[in-house]
């Protein structure tokens, strides 16, 4: 295997070790959040990653409705729905119409919502801030290669889910 064929050798084996640390990395997150809500008494969280970030998406853009929360987060109408119903039946969001329009629904936070929302919040502003300061090492054009690089990455994988 000549020199490039190698180092492209390499940087999959990184991908692929990439993958399972961020997998193991998603389970700790999740575990962390179950352990912050079990310190604030707060009963009934979701028990996956995907229903807390619905329930982030829903915070951050109250009164959203259903094609908006399908587009922000790019999962399916059908998942959307599922995990609706299951954060309505945990008491973490209501229900609204708007009063011009009857037909359509949004979505709110309860207040047992919004706890779960800052606490989720609080995690993701630590985390960006320890990942700010983990790229404080790299220069500026490096910065705009790694961005290219995840760039690609997101259009690869995102292909290949297709």
């Amino acid at each position: 295997m000549d020199y490039p064929e190698s180092i492209k050798a390499l940087i999959y084996n990184q991908l692929l070790h990439f993958f399972h640390l961020q997998e193991q990395r998603l389970e700790l997150e999740l575990k962390e959040i179950k352990e912050l809500a079990q310190l604030h008494q707060l009963k009934g969280v979701p028990g996956s990653l995907s229903t807390i970030h619905v329930l982030d998406c829903i915070g951050n853009h109250e009164p959203i409705n259903h094609s908006a929360i399908v587009d922000k987060l790019n999962l399916s109408k059908a998942s959307i729905t599922k995990i609706n119903k299951k954060l309505l039946a945990l008491g973490f969001i209501n229900r609204t119409q708007l009063n011009d329009n009857r037909k359509e629904v949004y979505f709110r936070l309860t207040p047992l919502g919004k706890q779960l929302f800052e606490m989720h919040r609080a995690l993701h502003e630590a985390e960006e801030q320890s990942f700010i300061r983990f790229l404080d090492s790299y220069s500026d054009s490096e910065h705009q290669t790694i961005l290219k690089f995840f760039q690609g990455m997101t259009r690869y994988v995102g292909e290949r889910l297709s």
